[in-house]
């Protein structure tokens, strides 16, 4: 365990940031499930609505290093393709 005062400080950082990091791709995976059904339930106006939410979320998760800028880019891809699919 750290002895410093300063490193017990950087400690305290990388958890909170941690947990934080990881409520917000809990949220981004939610996000992708209720898109994914508004797609699947076949009613246009709500998918597109979800599926713009979801791109949204994605570029911030990925403006702000959560996921790779590559992969934020598939998934928006593939539900892009998927509402699509629905027209």
């Amino acid at each position: 365990m750290a002895n410093h005062k300063s490193a017990l400080k950087r400690v305290r950082q990388t958890e909170v940031r941690t947990e934080r990091n990881r409520a917000e791709k809990s949220r981004m995976k939610t996000i992708r499930k209720k898109a994914l059904a508004a797609i699947a339930s076949g009613d246009k106006d709500a998918a597109a609505k979800a599926a713009s939410a979801f791109s949204s979320v994605v570029d911030k998760a990925a403006k702000r290093n959560l996921i790779h800028p590559n992969k934020a880019a598939n998934l928006k891809s593939k539900t892009a393709k998927a509402l699509a699919s629905i027209a």
